[in-house]
């Protein structure tokens, strides 16, 4: 007999929309009998390992198109992420990592050619501020960080970010003494600055004096060497894409960037110093040196020679040797400026 009465499968939609309802539940109920909300709180991680799923498939099964398109409209149909976000604290470790897998994912499930997770961002625009502030919470900064980042793949979502006042947070998110937290926070700066190149280029020539400032005492010039090393290739890595050539001109223009560079050049680690190099290239090859940059490198002509001769990178690249050998043939054919008429 107890065949006959099998209960009907859950849709994707009802496993949302009870999950949507245990999450409302734990928001509101701090003080209801321990029991009761222990049995919630195991249905809860449960629908969202089931959630998890559906969208990503398990050993036996690839995720259903169908499906996931289903389970996410009705997540961005109400306010499920919000309430998801805001509870995560509130889970425990492994519900936690399924819910910043789930969020990931929805970030790119698409309904009907359209990435609704965009829509549903920029009407919620202020869900970023949480997950950023995150980074100042030990126990939350690798879930909200993995979701940051997912989140800013919408262009709308990165142009708010670095438009408010917490991109000058992550100088700071990048120098947390718990390493985890500040690699996180790095990748999430790395993924701000190059992901959507016409926001970023908008972004730097608007706020090129305080950015390059803070940017160059803080990254730059840190005491802690991983930090040097990751911002001077991800300088790199700025200033060599094209959308940000007149952001570029402007940088390889000052006496100041020069000779942070410079010294990272002579610094004992090879990495930094390649990196520091493919920087360093951009101001040689300006065939519009500032006076003063020009006096700078004809002042330090033989030093940065002697340098360059023994600057060699670990494995055989021909690229790397090409560029310095242009370098060197920049530099040495420096000499006094003539006199004007």
């Amino acid at each position: 007999m107890k065949g006959l009465f099998k209960s009907k499968p859950r849709t994707p939609v009802d496993i949302v929309r009870q999950t949507r309802d245990l999450l409302i539940y734990v928001s509101r109920s701090p003080d209801s009998r321990e029991s009761k909300r222990e049995e919630k709180m195991a249905e809860l991680c449960k629908n969202i390992r089931e959630i998890k799923s559906i969208l990503y498939g398990n050993s036996e099964a690839e995720p259903v198109s169908e499906a996931c398109a289903q389970l996410t409209q009705e997540f961005f149909r109400e306010n499920t992420l919000r309430l998801l976000i805001t509870c995560l604290p509130k889970l425990n470790l492994e519900a936690r990592k399924d819910a910043t897998q789930v969020v990931a994912n929805l970030q790119r499930q698409q309904v009907q050619s359209r990435l609704i997770a965009s829509d549903y961002l920029e009407a919620n625009i202020d869900l970023m501020d949480i997950l950023i502030a995150g980074y100042e919470n030990t126990d939350m900064a690798l879930h909200y960080g993995a979701m940051l980042r997912e989140c800013i793949r919408h262009q709308t979502v990165a142009r708010y970010v670095l438009e408010s006042t917490h991109t000058k947070k992550f100088f700071d998110y990048i120098q947390l003494p718990n390493f985890d937290i500040a690699a996180d926070a790095a990748a999430t700066f790395k993924e701000l600055l190059t992901r959507h190149k016409s926001t970023v280029a908008e972004f730097l020539s608007k706020n090129y004096d305080w950015f390059f400032s803070e940017y160059n005492s803080k990254l730059l010039e840190s005491t802690n060497y991983i930090t040097r090393r990751q911002a001077i290739k991800l300088l790199g890595d700025i200033l060599l894409d094209r959308s940000n050539s007149a952001v570029m001109t402007r940088y390889v223009s000052s006496r100041d960037n020069l000779r942070i560079l410079m010294n990272l050049l002579r610094e004992s680690s090879k990495s930094i110093q390649i990196e520091a190099f493919h920087v360093f290239k951009l101001f040689a090859a300006n065939q519009n040196k500032p006076p003063d940059i020009a006096s700078i490198l004809l002042a330090n002509k033989s030093k940065l020679l002697r340098l360059f001769a023994d600057l060699k990178t670990d494995k055989e690249d021909e690229q790397f040797e090409a560029d310095k050998a242009q370098v060197v043939k920049e530099i040495a054919a420096l000499g006094p400026r003539d006199p004007p008429l």
